[in-house]
């Protein structure tokens, strides 16, 4: 089983008989040229760990995005309902979701004092001890609520039921996660990988379920290129171009690398160090998105040596490498 890449197809599809004409017999005489020229890819199936870990990372992806929207359409209802309801609480945690469970609207306060609300509160599951300067505080802001006073027969049955999908949720991702890293513990990877200082478990997820096992790969620059980081430049004769990176590749992987940095630049001396040097060198510094990029085509080299050569990472020899840098720019 092999593959031709569509964009292929389609931007040689005109060589033969130069109109922009599509129809399956030419597609299928295309992509015999390609193929009888070698022009294919031969696709690398998923099995076992590799496959379970990349269909769960997806999942919990989609569960993830579903739960923002359920968040921002909470965050829409109390906006018309009860516009005061963000002035007390920052986030959606245990106490607001208790208190949008049982009291949503501001009229569910008039009359109450804050202890017995406390105890109404505590009726959640999970919710021990509510504060009670915060109940206190949204009752006062209740009292003079702005909020919309019709149709609130269906906007408590709304509320209910994006309290209850939004819990659901969280419930579902908590249980996923948990089995995510029960089976990423059983890879070879897992624990060469655990010795880069800010790399967590969910990163080191959702890179295994993009990358699969750095075993599959002889060269980082097959990683690099698979991430759709490899430069490209549009130079002609004496106009040198400015070079950007090509974004074929896994577009997800990018992300999971982009996210990755960040906090590997705030608690990984080695990475910071490079960053720092990256962006304050005398010659072509680099922007710090800039810079972040380079660290990822960085971190998969990395990566790939520690895992192939299973090796603990070894942030005083990249310290080493950094240095040298500076001293042949030098």
């Amino acid at each position: 089983l092999v593959m031709v890449n569509p964009a292929h197809v389609c931007r040689s599809k005109e060589l033969d008989d130069n109109l922009p004409t599509k129809h399956d017999a030419k597609d299928a005489l295309v992509i015999a040229r390609l193929a009888k020229d070698g022009r294919f890819l031969v696709p690398r199936l998923l099995h076992e760990i590799e496959a379970d870990l990349r269909v769960g990372s997806t999942l919990k992806e989609k569960l993830r995005k579903e739960q923002t929207a359920v968040k921002n359409a909470i965050v829409r209802w109390t906006d018309r309902y009860f516009p005061e309801f963000w002035t007390v609480f920052r986030d959606l945690g245990k106490t607001a979701l208790s208190v949008l469970e049982w009291t949503p609207l501001p009229a569910d306060m008039a009359g109450r004092s804050a202890e017995e609300l406390i105890e109404v509160y505590r009726q959640s599951e999970g919710l021990k001890c509510p504060q009670k300067a915060k109940i206190q505080a949204l009752i006062n802001a209740a009292k003079d609520s702005i909020g919309v006073t019709e149709g609130t027969t269906m906007a408590r049955f709304e509320i209910a039921a994006l309290v209850r999908r939004y819990r659901q949720l969280e419930a579902e991702i908590a249980a996923l996660d948990a089995e995510l890293k029960a089976l990423v513990q059983t890879t070879m990877e897992y624990q060469w990988l655990k010795t880069v200082d800010g790399l967590g478990d969910a990163t080191i997820i959702d890179l295994l379920a993009e990358i699969g096992s750095f075993a599959h790969y002889r060269d980082p620059r097959q990683l690099v290129k698979l991430a759709g980081l490899t430069l490209k430049e549009n130079s002609s004769g004496q106009r040198k171009g400015q070079k950007h990176i090509s974004k074929r590749g896994r577009k997800r992987l990018r992300s999971v690398l982009f996210r990755a940095m960040i906090p590997l630049i705030r608690h990984n001396e080695a990475f910071r160090e490079l960053h720092e040097y990256y962006t304050t060198r005398s010659v072509n510094p680099l922007t710090g998105k800039q810079s972040i990029v380079a660290l990822c085509r960085k971190l998969l080299n990395v990566l790939f040596a520690i895992c192939t050569k299973k090796q603990a990472f070894d942030a005083e020899r990249m310290k080493q490498d950094v240095l040298s840098q500076v001293q042949r720019a030098a």
